[in-house]
């Protein structure tokens, strides 16, 4: 989910210009119930009357089969992934070595103590990774043009919730685990933070440039990672362009690593593309006023942010960080501003109390502190919950600073946006990109 630099905070920024080069459910309930009887399931030794009027004949039932666990996922996803994967044997991500100065990490008896005692917090956050993966890959599948952007969000949303049983309709449900924030479904000009709300009739189109971005939580540590479909190969070096410049801003992450300087090398990578569109070729631009940002549970944008141009933020990358490595790459101005029907919202976490005058206000916000807490929700969720005529609640909280509403961010019209994500852990030994998969 993308994080926007404040506009003043955007004039004060020294950009480095650019080249433009020209040319998912089993309920082992069921099961415990069935073990208690295997073995010795005879039945109340049925009698059959002998013709001799003998000793009686005992007739035992054959024990029943234990119902096997599953060992693969379905289609669509409904398997938990806690199931296919006993033990929290969650596979890692991709583990990278620190370099230089900071090689001695890999083996240091100390670091490696260290990330022993985040053995939890490792085993939550490749639970979440996982679900992300198997959930992204099923998506890619199926996806077509002629969908409703509502039938795609919401086969997203329901797989997740399949493979982290937790469907969220209880109280606090989707607090333990769940959606991280609300599928992303951003066409063409759009970049981010757009979401069908209710009654929402658009249609993806076979020319169509859609990013979808959604993030996945286990016990409040999210992945968030993104990525773009097209389904003409004209918008192939803008895809590989966003691509590889994410991927540009994963290798130059690490511990001490300066953000500004990762910023400029994804800028470079970037800038180097360049596409052909129905005739006319323009420059992949970065978007400037998006950042990559880190990660703090049950939030989704922390304190850090990592620009993807060139600066002069010397804020350095530490040890236990979790950052959210995201681009944009842009044909238009590079610059988004925003536009449309707000979709996304978030509680603001250091909210002050405020008196709000508004019952339905007050009755909202009791329901946005049971169900989602900090982590980002869309009017579709609150649907779901049975929440009716919220609106003007919901604006009432906005309007008090008590949540945050998030527009979605469009450059110019006509133009056509991008966007690739990862989620990283600044391990003590070792950083590790949690949301590499095999598609990207």
């Amino acid at each position: 989910m993308a994080a926007q630099i404040p506009t003043e905070a955007l004039k004060e920024l020294k950009v480095a210009e650019g080249t433009q080069p020209a040319g998912q459910a089993g309920n082992s309930a069921n099961g415990h119930a069935e073990d208690a009887h295997d073995g010795e399931d005879s039945e109340d030794e049925a009698e059959e009357p002998s013709t001799t009027g003998a000793a009686k004949k005992k007739k035992k039932r054959k024990p029943k089969k234990k119902k096997k666990a599953p060992t693969s996922q379905t289609e669509p996803p409904r398997v938990m992934v806690s199931q296919l994967f006993p033990n929290k044997t969650y596979p890692k991500g991709e583990e990278v070595e620190y370099l230089n100065d900071n090689a001695y990490r890999t083996t240091n008896e100390e670091k490696r103590h260290l990330d022993n005692l985040n053995s939890e917090f490792l085993a939550d956050y490749r639970e979440a990774a996982e679900v992300h993966r198997q959930v992204r890959q099923y998506a890619q599948k199926v996806i077509k043009p002629g969908q409703t952007l509502t039938e795609i969000a919401e086969t997203i949303e329901d797989s997740v919730r399949a493979l982290t049983g937790h469907q969220g309709l209880e109280e606090g449900d989707a607090h333990i685990a769940g959606m991280g924030f609300p599928c992303g479904l951003s066409l063409n000009h759009c970049a981010a933070h757009y979401t069908p709300n209710a009654g929402n009739k658009m249609v993806l189109q076979q020319n169509d440039v859609m990013k979808v971005d959604f993030g996945v939580h286990v016990n409040g540590k999210i992945v968030d990672s993104a990525f773009t479909m097209a389904f003409e190969p004209k918008y192939d070096n803008l895809l590989q362009a966003v691509r590889e410049a994410t991927n540009a801003g994963v290798r130059e992450a690490g511990i001490d690593a300066r953000v500004g300087e990762i910023g400029g090398v994804i800028q470079e990578v970037m800038e180097s593309f360049e596409v052909e569109i129905d005739g006319t070729t323009y420059p992949v631009k970065s978007i400037r006023n998006l950042t990559g940002h880190t990660i703090l549970p049950y939030s989704i944008h922390g304190t850090k942010a990592v620009p993807i141009v060139k600066s002069n933020d010397q804020t350095k990358m530490e040890e236990g960080d979790v950052f959210a490595i995201e681009t944009f790459g842009s044909t238009g101005n590079g610059y988004v501003r925003d536009d449309g029907e707000v979709s996304h919202y978030a509680k603001v976490g250091d909210v002050q109390h405020v008196d709000l005058r508004l019952s339905s206000a007050k009755a909202l916000l009791n329901v946005i502190n049971k169900n989602f807490g900090t982590l980002p929700f869309c009017r579709r969720y609150l649907d779901r919950l049975g929440q009716e005529k919220y609106l003007l609640g919901l604006n009432s909280l906005v309007q008090n600073d008590i949540v945050e509403a998030y527009p979605p961010l469009c450059d110019k019209k006509g133009s056509y946006t991008a966007q690739y994500e990862h989620t990283i852990l600044i391990r003590p030994t070792v950083k590790e990109v949690i949301s590499r998969g095999e598609d990207y």
